[in-house]
């Protein structure tokens, strides 16, 4: 008896997915629940379960564009598991003819063995898996591994350079060029972009904010904090607090445009943007606004832990009211973000900087932010988007505001 392996329904507007790669070959035996493939859609990738205990037939290839629905293989339920025995008796012939990392071993050599996911990166960036070094269970290769093997991969391209010309033209210079095809996410993202930056009227204005009390505030109570309610306090919670008290105040930041109407909302979704292998995805944060600090940190940990390991779901990505992004964690000073459609505004965090600027009529060093607010300016004037920004700098300054909300 056979049954058949398709692709899943993943969300209401996914239609079609990529056969990213095969994780068992053709011909293994995989238990019930074993991934046996990773699919990736227009926001998220996943692990494709087996849905009963089998032989594997392989019927699509990696790298597919597959409709939703599509046979891409089938278990053949009637085989039995191979027994311990029987695969010890093929040992020998593992050891007659070893496979190059076997050899490798044999020969002194250290090799690590790739976790699926690593390989899949390793592969993408043309990494030989012995040049890595494995931080995981017996050496094993793990996804960090292979996204940190990045600045090796340079050396294991030009080798072949080098051995094939002469030393002179091996001079700085390289005009060296690599195809990469586009994952489905990165032009899903492209697409997006392009439409919000075309279909929108996108203005951004900008402020600035001392972030002295805050670090106080964090500094004094982190080791608390983190005690009581085991996850660390950072600025991002108390930038979506900020945020969730300003929205109040001005709604139209709070709303969007459908067809001839605003929709203006009494919640606030906050998406959350959180920078992956694959790509930018923004996972949301519900209702925000009726949560604590301490309940807002550990979703946003939940959320971009999910969204980094690939795990994130189509659900947990839609229906946000207002995006955060915070581009100074990889030292951004300034930058204008754009606007997560339909969502009519996005605010950008940057860098902390210590700048002079004058405090009561004196020069003093502060640890200082700049803020941006992108929006739509067909909903939100200049009297709510400057307005609004201005509370949360105001907010920010003198944090128990938060707590006492005035």
């Amino acid at each position: 008896m056979s049954v058949e392996l398709k692709i899943p329904v993943i969300g209401e507007s996914v239609t079609e997915v990529t056969l990213s790669s095969w994780l068992k070959k053709d011909g293994d035996y995989v238990a019930e629940g074993e991934a046996v493939c990773e699919i990736e859609s227009d926001k998220a990738s996943m692990e494709l379960p087996a849905p009963s205990a089998g032989v594997l037939k392989i019927m699509a290839e990696a790298g597919s564009e597959l409709k939703i629905g599509a046979k891409i293989g089938e278990l053949d339920t009637s085989a039995a598991k191979p027994a311990a025995g029987a695969a010890k008796a093929e040992a020998p012939k593992a050891e007659a003819a070893p496979a190059p990392a076997q050899a490798a071993v044999s020969s002194g050599k250290e090799v690590n063995v790739p976790s699926p996911a690593a390989r899949k990166i390793l592969d993408e960036k043309g990494v030989n898996s012995t040049d890595v070094k494995g931080s995981g269970k017996d050496g094993r290769i793990t996804k960090e591994d292979a996204m940190n093997a990045q600045a090796s991969a340079p050396k294991a391209e030009a080798k072949p350079a080098a051995a094939a010309a002469p030393r002179a033209a091996a001079a700085p210079g390289s005009r060296g060029v690599r195809p990469e095809k586009m994952t489905r996410l990165r032009k899903t993202i492209a697409a997006k972009l392009v439409e919000a930056k075309n279909t929108t009227a996108m203005l951004t204005t900008f402020n600035e904010v001392d972030m002295s009390a805050l670090m106080e505030l964090r500094k004094k109570y982190k080791e608390q904090f983190t005690k009581k309610h085991g996850v660390g306090l950072g600025f991002m919670s108390l930038f979506t607090k900020a945020v969730t008290v300003a929205l109040k105040d001005w709604p139209a930041v709070n709303a969007q445009i459908n067809g001839d109407e605003i929709i203006f909302h009494d919640y606030a979704d906050v998406g959350i943007a959180v920078s992956t292998p694959k790509g930018l995805v923004v996972p949301v944060v519900r209702n925000a606004e009726s949560l604590s600090l301490a309940e807002i940190e550990k979703e946003i940990l939940a959320l971009a832990t999910k969204a980094r390991d690939g795990k994130i779901t189509i659900e947990e990505m839609q229906g946000g009211t207002f995006s955060i992004t915070n581009g100074g964690v990889f030292g951004s000073m300034l930058s204008t973000p754009i606007l997560n459609i339909p969502q009519s505004a996005i605010l950008g965090m940057h860098n902390i900087i210590e700048r002079p600027v004058a405090v009561n009529g004196q020069v003093v060093i502060r640890p200082m932010m700049y803020l941006a607010l992108s929006y739509d300016h067909r909903i939100i004037d200049g009297r709510e988007s400057v307005s609004f920004l201005k509370q949360v700098k105001e907010l920010l300054e003198d944090p128990s505001r938060l707590l006492l909300d005035v």
